[in-house]
């Protein structure tokens, strides 16, 4: 078996930083233009021999999909995508321009180093390996690249698997971001969690409704009074323990790795025993509901009729239900609430062998590293490619040295990825994708 070769490992350093210079600002709304990435990313996948195909709903806002072919035909089809959209970055704030894709001292800087245009690169770096030396995987792959998905997905894998689904014909698994980095718990060990499921999105628009009026006059009818207090009581709420079988068996691993008693009866005690890494499973453990936007009024001396709050909301497979009903209590009679967003929960089997060899890969490479499983506080694409029956892992994989917060620099300031990361993430992701 050849391995991944140098021109791979220099080809992926490139691609991170070309594709960090092509501006991809999704601001929400349908303000975002990705066909420039989309492009660069098909032009990549041409040079490996394959034949792209672009797709879009709206004008711009373009995706990217491929097939390699396997060895054995019989095999189920493995989905491989990554989005190409960012979120906005507030260039004063940063030490280096996010749009810069500049390599400095081993690191490469901007907008979508982890988030994901690093996993993109990787991607395309196997790929182009692959067909230099003439290596074709077992199982069939599925090639995707996205747009929309730091929105609502509608542009993008939301219209793939609704507009699209013969693409990924035969594709039973997929694999994306936010999984298999180095996570450091300060004490030496490192830690690489592979996702194997997420939190559903539901993102809440709450109204309330009242008699407008002058502002000095009495009104028990007030708004903006109705809303904050729902708005209060929400972020207030103590939401009751929900575990998963993912997040069940994520604290028990690592209860193993700590030497601890897994004691599954009073899991906040057992969270505060793990210590940092307790971070990999606090924001899982329940569903959450946090106040993100407020808008009211027009005129400090007038009383609004209506005012309107903006939630955002997750909650755990098998908890929507509960998700639900709490929101019918806590915002009470006098206000509303509606789904702004909703995406479906998900959940991954541990027993599978592709959960078996990502396993074995980040091994391999990371010999001193303790794989452990967990479940994505967030979303991905995954959940709109659930709907075509395909089980989503979050599987990006990146060595980072000690006192690199991977997951501070999601959505962050000077987010950027080391070039050795990279490398890393290059020949793990090749041994992978060649035997799953």
């Amino acid at each position: 078996m050849a391995d991944i070769d140098e021109r791979a490992l220099a080809e992926v350093v490139t691609f991170t930083s070309d594709l960090i210079r092509i501006d991809t600002t999704n601001r929400g709304g349908g303000d975002c233009r990705e066909r420039p990435a989309a492009e660069y990313a098909a032009e990549q996948l041409a040079g490996a021999g394959l034949e792209p195909t672009l797709l879009e709903r709206t004008e711009g806002r373009t995706n990217v999909v491929a097939r390699i072919e396997g060895t054995d035909p019989s095999a189920d089809a493995l989905l491989v995508h990554g989005h190409l959209d960012v979120v906005p970055a507030q260039a004063d704030e940063w030490s280096v321009h996010p749009f810069s894709g500049e390599v400095r001292d081993g690191v490469v800087w901007g907008r979508g180093a982890v988030d994901m245009k690093n996993m993109d690169a990787m991607i395309l770096a196997v790929v182009r390996a692959w067909a230099r030396l003439g290596v074709r995987p077992r199982r069939d792959l599925v090639i995707a690249f996205t747009a929309d998905e730091e929105a609502s997905a509608e542009d993008g894998s939301g219209f793939l698997a609704d507009r699209h689904a013969g693409l990924f014909e035969g594709c039973t698994e997929g694999i994306s971001e936010s999984g298999a980095f180095t996570f450091h718990d300060g004490s030496g060990r490192e830690i690489y969690p592979i996702a194997a499921g997420e939190r559903g999105t539901g993102w809440l628009k709450l109204t309330a409704h009242g008699r407008a009026g002058h502002g000095s006059k009495v009104n028990h009818e007030n708004a903006v009074t109705r809303l904050a207090a729902a708005v209060t009581r929400i972020g207030e709420h103590e939401w009751p323990l929900r575990l998963t079988p993912t997040v069940r068996a994520a604290l028990i691993e690592l209860a193993a790795l700590y030497g601890i008693d897994a004691d599954l009866d009073d899991v906040d005690g057992l969270l505060t025993k793990l210590g940092p890494a307790a971070k990999l499973v606090e924001p899982t453990v329940r569903n959450s509901a946090n106040p993100t936007m407020l808008n009211a009024g027009y005129k400090v001396n007038v009383i609004p009729g209506e005012a309107v709050a903006f939630v955002d909301g997750r909650y755990l497979p098998g908890g929507e239900d509960e998700f639900r009903t709490t929101l019918d209590r806590l915002t009470g009679p006098d206000v509303d609430w509606e789904f702004h967003h909703r995406e479906v929960a998900l959940q991954a089997p541990l027993d599978s062998s592709a959960y078996a060899r990502m396993r074995a890969a980040v091994e391999e490479f990371a010999p001193e590293g303790h794989v452990v499983p967990y479940c994505m506080s967030g979303g991905t694409d995954a959940k709109q490619f659930s709907r075509l029956g395909i089980t989503g892992y979050g599987f990006a994989p990146l060595k980072l040295p000690e006192g690199f917060d991977y997951q501070a620099l999601f959505h962050g300031v000077d987010e950027r990825v080391p070039v050795e990361a990279l490398h890393f993430g290059v020949r793990v992701l090749d041994r992978f994708l060649r035997a799953a």
